[in-house]
């Protein structure tokens, strides 16, 4: 007997010819849709992430239209529809307290209405994963399209990165080096057009694994916003969806642990941000694919750092895309035999037939495998007895000589903590300290905010010290640079080890071992615990109670424990 061909999940809305069919076809005819759009064409959606305060997503109506425009000229059926928005410059405490409602929102979205296929619109940093958490949630065929980096900052004559020089000029600005009308004139330099940060930030980062991971259009990663081809790539990819609905290549055939581990290595090439770590695990627990630390450290060992981009490098984004963007690392890496050349991505090729004849064209920008910008800049996982579940750091972004460093601890107990001490010139700290900061993590700030990166105390910046070991349960801006712990997982409100540091006690760390140690005798440590108490909630109430309660540690993708997992594109039932 043969088997039965699957319709279209909208079908199950506009293919009715009942009373049901009536109100779902009818309603939407209200603004001019003919007859024939429920012909029995996919019903695309175009999931937008635009809002006025999201600055780096504010010409996403723009980018959505030439989606719309692909889709149309594709013969599907498109429908334009907003889910939260997450902008990293505006929203406190953090954008990550919120990555994973907004990905609820994504699922239930596309879950609950009559979509056979979508495009994800997204740019600023946590709406890149919370879109692709939601709709590997739904598995139903996806793209995502990134909105594409900032042309590049100009400053008094020298290039200037969104992020990383905002961290030097405010170190600058408390040393009385620069004064505060200078610092208000590189506000405007620096973020001169439409678009993400324009460093190899977070979004940069994240845009880069769309790409790797195959589930975006090739050169998703690097063309300027304002570039018309990143217009070019929108209605590509508005075509192109359609016919993976067609094919009925869902979201679960593209992100697979090949496509993850591929994008891995290709994190390790552009010395991407270390928040790609959590996003990539929690997307792969998603859709199935038990990801985890290990694969990092794995995966990163033997990985050299391609691109001279800030934070670890000079140049910037758009100087990334004129080089040859991101196809050029990934021929790199495929022609060492660093890549699973096999890997499917949305546009029907495998990543390797989309890259292998890319093109470099300026080797200052991307360097060649056997002269690479930086050696083995794999993100490097951490154990010891203060982190027993992992820690992480960015050997790209750190100073070489303090990979190896025993210093004895500066605790602050909470971000609070911090801003009130740190700018006292009698605070007890020289250049061998270790600056620890507790409290930060997935329950303790909520969120997990990203203050990983702590600012060097006045006093030694006057004389000349730029790089101190920081150790945390926090995360770290993808702008930004340092030798810096993040993600101690326990984290300290969680009853981690880290709750338990205290002034003067000694922190060993050894990259190159991949340990992080606190030098006290368990006996001590385990009196201390005992004097521990577990905080309270922060809200007794709404999201952040729900959150506080659910959230897993950074070395599981800090999402939700009941969000682990897919429950497919099933229709729910008849809302009448």
């Amino acid at each position: 007997m043969a088997k039965k061909k699957r319709e279209l999940r909208s079908a199950q809305w506009f293919g009715r010819q009942d009373i049901y069919g009536f109100i779902y076809r009818g309603w939407v005819k209200n603004r001019g849709v003919p007859q024939d759009q429920f012909d029995g064409r996919p019903v695309i959606g175009i999931c937008n992430t635009w809002s006025e305060l999201t600055p780096c997503n504010t010409h996403f109506r723009t980018l959505a239209e030439h989606v719309r425009n692909g889709v149309l000229e594709a013969g599907g059926f498109p429908m334009e529809f907003p889910v939260m928005s997450l902008g990293e410059t505006l929203l406190r405490p953090t954008a990550m307290l919120y990555r994973n409602l907004a990905s609820m929102d994504v699922e239930e979205s596309i879950r609950a209405n009559p979509l056979d296929g979508v495009v994800l619109l997204m740019g600023c940093d946590k709406t890149t994963p919370s879109l692709l958490m939601g709709a590997a949630s739904v598995d139903i065929p996806t793209i995502g399209v990134s909105g594409g980096p900032m042309l590049s900052g100009k400053y008094r004559g020298t290039d200037i990165g969104s992020g990383t020089n905002v961290w030097s000029m405010s170190e600058d600005l408390r040393a009385g080096k620069i004064t505060l009308s200078d610092f208000h004139e590189a506000e405007s330099c620096m973020n001169r057009s439409h678009g993400h940060c324009m460093t190899m930030g977070t979004a940069s980062t994240m845009a880069s694994m769309v790409e790797a991971l195959g589930v975006g259009m090739p050169g998703n990663a690097a063309i300027p916003a304002v570039d018309a081809r990143r217009y070019v790539l929108a209605r590509t990819a508005g075509r192109r969806i359609v016919e993976l609905v067609k094919e009925k290549v869902t979201l679960s055939k593209i992100l697979t642990r090949k496509s993850f581990e591929n994008a891995i290595r290709v994190n390790a090439a552009i010395g991407g941000s270390t928040n790609a770590v959590i996003h990539l695990i929690a997307i792969a627990r998603r859709i199935g694919v038990d990801l985890s630390l290990d694969d990092f450290d794995r995966m990163g060992r033997g990985v050299h750092c391609l691109v001279n981009l800030m934070p670890s490098g000079k140049f910037l984004m758009e100087d990334f895309y004129y080089a040859g963007g991101l196809p050029a690392v990934i021929r790199e890496l495929g022609a060492n035999g660093l890549l699973h050349k096999d890997a499917r991505t949305v546009n029907g090729k495998s990543l390797w037939e989309n890259n292998k004849s890319a093109p470099c064209w300026n080797r200052d920008v991307i360097f060649p495998f056997k002269k690479p910008f930086k050696k083995n800049s794999g993100i490097a996982v951490l154990r010891g007895n203060l982190c027993p579940d992992g820690a992480i750091i960015k050997p790209s972004a750190a100073t070489p000589k303090l990979m190896k460093h025993k210093g004895r601890a500066v605790v602050f107990e909470s971000i609070e903590d911090f801003h009130k001490r740190i700018d006292d010139p009698k605070l007890a700290i020289d250049k061998n300290s270790v600056m620890v900061l507790k409290n930060c993590g997935p329950k303790g700030y909520p969120g997990m905010a990203e203050v990983g990166n702590m600012p060097l105390p006045p006093k030694l910046l006057k004389k000349g010290v730029t790089d101190m070991v920081r150790v945390s349960d926090a995360r770290m801006s993808g702008t930004a640079y340092g030798t810096v712990v993040l993600h101690v997982a326990p984290e300290a409100a969680a009853g981690g080890a880290l709750a338990l540091v205290e002034n003067g006690d000694e922190i060993e760390l050894d990259v190159a071992k991949r340990r992080l140690q606190l030098l006290v005798s368990e006996d001590e440590l385990a009196q201390r615990r005992g004097k521990w108490k577990e905080p309270k909630p922060p809200l007794e109430r709404g999201y952040w109670r729900l959150y506080f309660d659910h959230v897993l540690q950074a070395n599981e993708g800090a999402d939700l424990d009941f969000l682990v997992g897919k429950s497919g594109d099933f229709v729910p039932r008849d809302n009448h």
